[in-house]
């Protein structure tokens, strides 16, 4: 610690407290260097905060562009379906009209959603949400930081007593407990975005295979056609 008698003059007898008194000038340099390793260790935080949301805001956005696509109807899934129940209906001429089943789709019926989609939907979204506020909150956070280490010009008393009162400030607004917050909603966030991925995927993995029904229906196809080719 820096020999402060030495190093500064003293004040004359009865002017301890004037705007250039040792005291102030002390408490200046004291706050400075305080100051400027608690901003330093701040910046380095919310810089990792901002480039992390940003990179995972885009990653977030990118699946939901997609996703959100199944809250509507798919209208080339239903004309595929429907061309698929006109072929079969060609291919079964000689069969009796009671065999016909009813068409798969119904472009009339009001289209709902599956409960999955609304789930992923619902999970990136707030995924989405969270990792923007960070990322509001971190650049709010920065400025204020900013402004907090710039004082103004004036006497030595006048720079402590600004200091103090942006010091009382950051306290009484909680600056530190916000900072510390936006790490747990980051992870909150990526919580989130891998709960629908575990969702999203499950859909693609059981229909990885052919399922039962479409097998079933190949071989219904195979049958009437054959059929049709015996009645020829």
């Amino acid at each position: 610690m820096d020999d402060y008698e030495k190093r500064l003059p003293g004040d004359p007898y009865g002017e301890e407290t004037k705007p250039n008194a040792r005291v102030w000038r002390v408490y200046v340099e004291e706050a400075a260097a305080f100051d400027g390793i608690m901003v330093n260790q701040y910046r380095d935080g919310l810089d990792v905060m901002l480039v992390f949301a940003g990179l995972f805001s885009a990653v977030v956005t990118s699946f939901l562009v997609q996703v959100s696509q199944n809250l509507q109807a798919d209208y080339a899934q239903m004309s595929a379906l429907l061309l698929h129940d006109l072929v079969s209906i060609q291919l079964s001429d000689g069969v009796s009209a009671f065999n016909i089943t009813s068409p798969s789709v119904d472009p009339a019926q009001k289209f709902v959603p599956d409960a999955i989609d609304v789930w992923i939907n619902g999970l990136w979204v707030v995924s989405l949400t969270a990792a923007l506020v960070v990322a509001l909150a971190a650049v709010l956070v920065k400025q204020w930081l900013h402004h907090y280490v710039s004082l103004p010009s004036g006497t030595p008393m006048d720079r402590s007593h600004v200091r103090q009162f942006r010091f009382m400030g950051l306290e009484r607004w909680r600056v530190r407990v916000i900072i510390g917050m936006l790490p747990l909603t980051m992870h909150i966030s990526l919580m989130l975005f891998l709960a629908g991925l575990v969702l999203f995927f499950i859909p693609l993995l059981s229909s990885s295979k052919p399922s039962a029904a479409f097998r079933s229906s190949r071989s219904n196809m195979r049958a009437r056609s054959g059929m049709k080719h015996h009645w020829d």
